[in-house]
């Protein structure tokens, strides 16, 4: 148990170091000037988040599979976009709390990337969360690998919680920010959510944080 709590600890620190970090200014805007990581996302549900190429968001036992694959690229203090490496796209989140996949980057592509006491990686949208009480609205995997709401996923449970396993340090160019009105996105401005809709439906039904 100790040794699995120093490799999450390490792999954590290793995390905020590398996506922290901004490489020297470069002569040229198109030249890559921020340094990230390639890694897959672990989660505490026993599955790697995936991303196959017709944008289906899930989990998979299967850690050597490429569409596991996820570039984490730094675009703000402690802030992500996770675009799959395999089809491209970025993971985002919209105002009703579904995970879609965008093929460019807009606000609803970045989260927040917080270290929990346990030393797994929590992801949470910077733009969405509950109206009343405030409460992030994060990344999550249910117990049979599938998206869930964000609204329905708490940082305390098993489905929010992810173990970076990174893979190599890269470079990458600034994400350019697509215009977007000021008015809050609904769902059919911010995107077509995740092929496994239906899923998260019949998972927003089940108790939360399972």
């Amino acid at each position: 148990m100790r040794i699995a709590r120093r490799l999450q600890k390490k792999g954590a620190h290793m995390l905020r170091c590398l996506c922290a970090e901004r490489a020297k200014p470069s002569t040229s805007t198109s030249e890559p000037q921020l340094k990230g990581i390639v890694t897959r996302l672990f989660s505490e549900q026993g599955f790697y988040l995936q991303m196959t190429p017709d944008g289906t968001i899930n989990g998979t036992k299967d850690e050597n599979s490429d569409y596991t694959l996820f570039n984490l690229i730094p675009v703000g203090l402690r802030v992500v976009a996770i675009q799959a490496v395999k089809a491209g796209l970025y993971v985002a989140m919209n105002a009703e709390g579904f995970l879609y996949t965008s093929d460019v980057f807009t606000v609803e592509c970045k989260f927040k990337e917080s270290v929990f006491e346990n030393y797994y990686v929590i992801y949470s949208s910077t733009v969405y969360r509950q109206h009343e009480s405030g409460r992030a609205w994060f990344l999550g995997l249910n117990k049979e690998g599938i998206i869930m709401k964000g609204n329905r996923v708490k940082k305390t449970k098993p489905c929010s919680h992810f173990v970076p396993r990174p893979i190599e340090v890269c470079m990458y160019k600034e994400p350019s920010m697509h215009e977007i009105e000021e008015k809050q996105l609904s769902q059919k401005d911010s995107g077509t959510p995740s092929r496994n809709e239906e899923e998260i439906n019949q998972d927003s039904t089940e108790q939360e944080g399972s």
